[in-house]
């Protein structure tokens, strides 16, 4: 929802232990090494359990939102995309092929919901969320972040600054934890696609 989780209790390794505020928000010192990589665990009851690592960079913590995911079914997956302020508009879409697409122009698949995009987000940072009921093990799906804001700018770097990050939540923990790769030029985040109902990671930034 975007909403601040309050009371939720957050473990950073070599950090400290702390309990978010009605802000949703913890505050630390920043260690003395510039480029540390910090273990975060997050519980709260009635969310996933999330475990990531928070990378810094020359000391600064450029991604300072992170999302969780309330619990959800075994065997459903929800995939929640965070960035920053600027670009103010990235589009989520997956795409079962031959079968169904995803996105803020069709949000959901089915009116069992087999697939649903839970949030679409137009002023920056996020969440925006999208949740699977059904997993066909004999189709392949893919998962894309689409810079709408320079759609049509195909050289354009500003969706790698963007700082995004997508969390997959499945099995009732964060299954994948990807980072948008920093320095390339495109406006598409191929992130992950699913073979035989497994995740396969891509990772990589192109253009369409």
């Amino acid at each position: 929802s975007g909403d601040p989780i309050e009371n939720a209790s957050v473990r950073m390794a070599g950090i400290g232990e702390f309990n978010t505020d009605n802000d949703g928000k913890v505050r630390f010192q920043i260690p003395e090494d510039p480029f540390m990589k910090i273990s975060v665990s997050v519980r709260k009851k009635g969310y996933i359990d999330t475990d990531f690592t928070l990378e810094l960079k020359a000391g600064t913590i450029f991604l300072n939102r992170f999302s969780i995911s309330p619990s959800i079914p075994l065997d459903h997956i929800r995939v929640v995309l965070d960035w920053g302020k600027k670009p103010n508009d990235l589009d989520a879409h997956f795409v079962k092929m031959n079968s169904y697409h995803i996105s803020y122009r069709n949000m959901k698949q089915d009116a069992d919901g087999v697939a649903m995009l839970d949030r679409d987000d137009t002023n920056g940072y996020g969440p925006e969320t999208l949740t699977v009921t059904k997993i066909d093990s004999n189709k392949e799906y893919d998962y894309f972040i689409h810079d709408y804001s320079n759609g049509n700018i195909k050289n354009s770097d500003r969706l790698s600054k963007s700082n995004a990050e997508v969390k997959v939540f499945g099995r009732g923990k964060l299954l994948y934890h990807f980072k948008i790769p920093q320095n390339k030029k495109g406006n598409t985040w191929k992130v992950f696609k699913m073979l035989n109902s497994k995740i396969v990671p891509v990772n990589v930034i192109d253009s369409m």
